[in-house]
């Protein structure tokens, strides 16, 4: 049974309301253990694996998964656990970095709009478009950089020019939802105590020195814009349609095995199963069947 799906201390249906700091970052959801958090990890991997594939011969929905956090949460750690295995005809990882030059010169959906998964396909964004109603929020100068028209200046980035851009997220994923897509958002949520020991272990450990930058403390340093624009984005985009889930990460194999659930639970829904055959394909199926045998 997948329960986090449902789960009040997870899910987010409807943000009316919403506050964050209402969600814990070290619950467990009654797994008592690591080993337990794994060994649910791996048996729901084994269905998501045959869900993926049902999904794929069935070809009607796409899913749509959006990863956000802050810096150390565990996206990428995540994302490798609980996707390994998987078809990779018909899953693809996308990592939305700075933009680019081609990229600002054309509206704040476009460059994730051309990775949309086609149908019976899963797509894995590593942050996304939230990052527009986020990053931006606390560093509103990007925005400029963006050459939008009428937005020359700070004092144009206001509460109705983040309420329209919300809007126009939520409206964005309507229309995906309507046309087919699953859309399923986590937000990992690790609390800023563990992610100042998750900084020491990448200054302490020679093999994670790589993954540090000195950048990433700049950002901590403004953890309450952060924890306000996450708030924001959440309360003006959960919807039934497509909900978001605060994930606590402070323990990362519960933060694991409560996606792939969440994930699982969200396909068992769509009561999928493998096509059926009609009787022209089935007489195909005995005539081939006869000329291999008589080869």
């Amino acid at each position: 049974m997948h329960t986090f799906i449902k789960d009040s201390r997870i899910a987010v249906y409807d943000g009316l309301g919403f506050k964050l700091d209402s969600f814990a970052t070290d619950y467990t959801g009654g797994l008592e253990s690591k080993k337990l958090g794994r060994k649910k990890l791996e048996k729901d991997k084994e269905r998501l694996h045959d869900l993926q594939r049902m999904m794929y011969a069935t070809d009607r929905h796409s899913v749509l998964l959006i990863f956000q956090a802050m810096d150390a949460a565990g996206k990428d750690s995540t994302i490798r656990q609980v996707f390994s295995g998987m078809f990779p005809q018909a899953c693809r990882v996308h990592s939305f970095k700075a933009p680019t030059r081609i990229e600002l010169d054309h509206d704040y959906l476009w460059r994730s709009a051309k990775v949309l998964p086609e149908r019976g396909t899963f797509a894995i964004f590593n942050r996304s478009y939230y990052e527009e109603v986020l990053v931006t929020r606390v560093h509103p100068e990007y925005i400029l950089g963006q050459r939008i028209p009428g937005i020359n200046s700070k004092d144009k980035i206001n509460e109705e020019f983040w309420k329209q851009r919300l809007k126009a997220i939520a409206d964005h994923e309507e229309h995906l939802a309507r046309n087919g897509t699953i859309i399923l958002k986590f937000f990992l949520n690790v609390s800023k105590d563990e992610q100042k020991v998750r900084f020491l272990r990448r200054i302490d450990v020679p093999e994670k020195n790589w993954k540090f930058n000195i950048g990433d403390l700049k950002e901590r340093a403004r953890w309450d814009d952060y924890q306000h624009a996450y708030e924001q984005a959440i309360t003006h985009t959960a919807k039934p349609h497509a909900p978001w889930f605060v994930v606590p990460a402070d323990n990362k194999w519960f933060m694991q095995a409560a996606v792939c659930d969440i994930i699982v639970g969200a396909l068992e829904q769509l009561n999928l199963s493998y096509p059926n055959v009609g009787e022209k394909e089935r007489q195909d199926l005995a005539l081939g069947k006869r000329m291999l045998l008589d080869e």
